[in-house]
């Protein structure tokens, strides 16, 4: 056979053996190794084109694109390999991906396609398309689905709604309305558990004044909403929506008014007392007061739950401080205590025992001051004016006597004695001191009678034309319900004249003669100084009654006081509240008291104008007590209650001259009176 001739080639003729042509190198043996790797950094030589079978088509090449790993440019040129179609194209590239595929022809040309940029960028566009497809699907679907639940629910509460604690989302009202009633209307009926702190009590709703109403219930739970976002929303959550109630807001007040006696309990101002002669702390402590206004929205909110409703209380803050405290212990009560005091008179003295101070020693809260020592001037002097008597010369007013049937006056007579009120200016001084002499001067004086008898003989005085006598009262409220007669007693009103029962006896204080008793605050029993004055306020307005004079200004007792008739009596409170009545007669009206240990006697002397009467209606709209329980350990005093009432009076006045007659009707609402339960009972 002839022998094949190589074609030449254009850098240089070579034979070229299979094995050179695939790059394997033999070892002795006879094995074919692998083909050395070039370097890293050498460029492989190009391999020699394999010989081509005969028939085979040489024009086809199959172009394969290599993009770089990290493309900077879309116009950068793409590195291209060409193989040739033939035997193993299938299998592989050559050595690079199978040692079964001859490597490509060096002869492979490089091809830069025109469109790479615009086939780099055809997926992107690609993908896009698909992105906004899918999405508008999903968008579709939703509208539908939102669509359906809308028409599905139409008609029907907004998912999720709670009334009561029932569920009634996607209920048609009547659904609902008849679900809700279910659950509540047992309770309507029932009392209504409520809780003030440690107190407990019931409140009845029919009595508060307290409906619900049904449809205004359903209504405030709204429609079904038209927001997506809400709708979506509703199906994880949910939203109570309450009960709407109807409210008889005088009643409400009137049942939450029974609590005020339990819950209310002032601030107790710090302070220093005495047990004999010896002082004692008495810290500060808060008070409270049932806050009307959020206890009614709590109550109308909550009436419905079936759960105890708890109302809000305000904290009273003292305005004294334990400071306050230990500093008046130390710097006035201890020291005051700590000897007698005398009090050098002409020719005699008196001794002030440390008994006696303490009993006359208090203090009184001040904002700016803190505790703020005062004595009892009424106190020191009934203590020691008995031992300085023999000094003085006693005076008199002029009196009025009837024994006779006609009015016959004591003429009235100036007197000398000590002047108390410049005797004790020092005293506090002198108490504080604890090195020096505790010894006091008396002050002498002329003492000329308050009411003279030519102010009497004036006066056109003729007889009693009121009167009126209260009894009952603690040994404490009688010292200050003496005290209160003692001030107004020989008061002159003139014609026309309005008389002011605080005017006349304020301050009310230990300076003035007042001692802390017993007081009704807030229509439960509490302690503050001047205690008991209310009772000759009642007294003192019923013998203005009964005088015809004009009622200017009086407040009852919220609670009925059973001592008093009812519908005519009258309280006073310092700075607040007060008792006034005005003199419209033609001549003036003197007051006079008389005290005794069991009651309090008020007599109006003037000029008769008009016969009066007093006529007491029924005791009409009854309220039942509210029941009240008081934890152990708290302060509780255990009563029976009393229900309130509303009553009627009706003044008629005749004039004792013309026979004319008139009447004047006042009404009065009691509060019920709670029923309380202590603890321990």
């Amino acid at each position: 056979m002839p022998e094949r001739q190589s074609a030449p080639d254009e850098v240089g003729a070579s034979e070229v053996s299979p094995d050179e042509a695939t790059g394997t190198r033999r070892e002795p043996n006879g094995t074919a190794a692998l083909p050395d790797r070039p370097a890293e950094d050498s460029k492989p030589a190009a391999a020699p084109t394999p010989p081509v079978e005969q028939g085979a088509s040489t024009a086809a090449e199959e172009t394969v694109r290599v993009e770089s790993a990290k493309p900077t440019d879309a116009n950068a040129p793409t590195e291209v390999m060409t193989a040739p179609r033939g035997p193993g194209v299938g299998s592989g590239f050559g050595s690079v991906f199978g040692a079964d595929t001859p490597p490509p022809d060096d002869s492979a040309t490089a091809v830069i396609a025109s469109t790479v940029a615009e086939e780099a960028r055809e997926p992107r566009h690609n993908r896009r398309r698909r992105v906004l497809l899918v999405a508008g699907v999903i968008v579709g679907l939703l509208a539908v689905l939102y669509v359906v639940d809308l028409v599905r629910t139409s008609g029907t509460l907004p998912r999720g709604i709670t009334i009561a604690g029932q569920p009634v989302g996607e209920l048609t009202p009547a659904e609902a309305e008849q679900r809700v009633q279910a659950t509540i209307e047992p309770r309507t009926v029932r009392p209504v558990a409520v809780a003030v702190g440690p107190v407990r009590s019931e409140v009845d709703p029919r009595a508060a004044g307290l409906a619900v109403d049904w449809a205004g219930t359903i209504e405030q739970a709204g429609t079904q909403p038209l927001n997506p976002i809400t709708r979506i929303r509703s199906l994880f959550t949910s939203r109570e929506t309450g009960v709407a109630s109807t409210v008889d807001n005088e009643a409400l007040d009137s049942a939450l008014q029974q609590l005020v006696p339990i819950v209310n309990r002032p601030p107790t101002e710090g302070t220093v007392r005495f047990e004999g002669a010896t002082p004692l702390p008495v810290p500060p402590v808060d008070g409270q007061e049932l806050n009307l206004p959020a206890a009614e929205t709590v109550l109308v909110r909550d009436w419905t739950s079936g759960t105890v409703v708890n109302l809000p209380v305000t904290v009273l803050e003292p305005i004294t401080t334990e400071d306050d405290v230990a500093e008046a212990l130390a710097a006035v009560a201890t020291p005051a205590v700590s000897a007698p005091v005398e009090i050098v008179g002409e020719n005699v003295t008196g001794t002030l025992t440390p008994e006696v101070i303490a009993s006359a020693l208090s203090f009184r809260a001040d904002a700016s001051r803190g505790l703020v020592p005062e004595v009892n001037r009424q106190a020191i002097e009934e203590a020691v004016d008995p031992q300085m008597a023999s000094s003085e010369q006693p005076g008199r007013d002029a009196s009025l006597s009837f024994s006779t049937g006609q009015p016959v006056i004591t003429p009235s007579q100036d007197g000398r004695g000590i002047d108390w009120e410049a005797t004790l200016t020092d005293l506090l001084t002198v108490l504080t001191t604890t090195d020096g002499d505790r010894r006091i001067t008396a002050v002498y004086a002329a003492q000329p009678a308050d009411l003279t008898t030519e102010e009497l003989e004036g006066l056109g005085i003729t007889g009693v034309i009121g009167e009126f006598t209260t009894s009952g009262f603690a040994r404490d409220s009688g010292l200050n319900i003496r005290r209160a007669a003692q001030v107004i007693n020989g008061t002159i009103v003139e014609p026309g004249e309005t008389f002011s029962l605080n005017g006349a006896t304020v301050p009310r204080n230990a300076s003035n003669g007042y001692v802390e008793a017993g007081i009704i605050s807030d229509g439960h029993p509490s302690r503050g100084v001047g205690g008991g004055v209310s009772q000759v306020a009642t007294t003192l307005y019923n013998a203005a009654y009964y005088a015809g004079m004009t009622d200017v200004e009086h407040q009852p007792h919220s609670f009925y006081i059973s001592r008093y008739p009812p519908g005519r009596e009258a309280t006073v409170f310092e700075g607040a509240i007060d008792l006034r009545f005005r003199n419209d007669n033609p001549t003036g009206v003197l007051i006079e008291t008389a005290w005794t240990p069991r009651s309090v006697t008020v007599r109006l002397y003037g000029t008769k104008r008009y016969d009066v009467t007093s006529t007491t209606g029924p005791r009409t709209r009854p309220t039942e007590p509210t029941k009240v329980t008081i934890p152990q350990g708290e302060p509780c005093v255990s009563s029976d209650g009393a229900p309130g009432f509303t009553v009627t009076d009706t003044r008629t006045l005749r004039d004792v001259g013309t026979g004319e007659v008139r009447t004047e009707r006042q009404s009065t609402v009691y509060n019920p009176s709670p029923i309380v339960t202590c603890g321990s009972d």
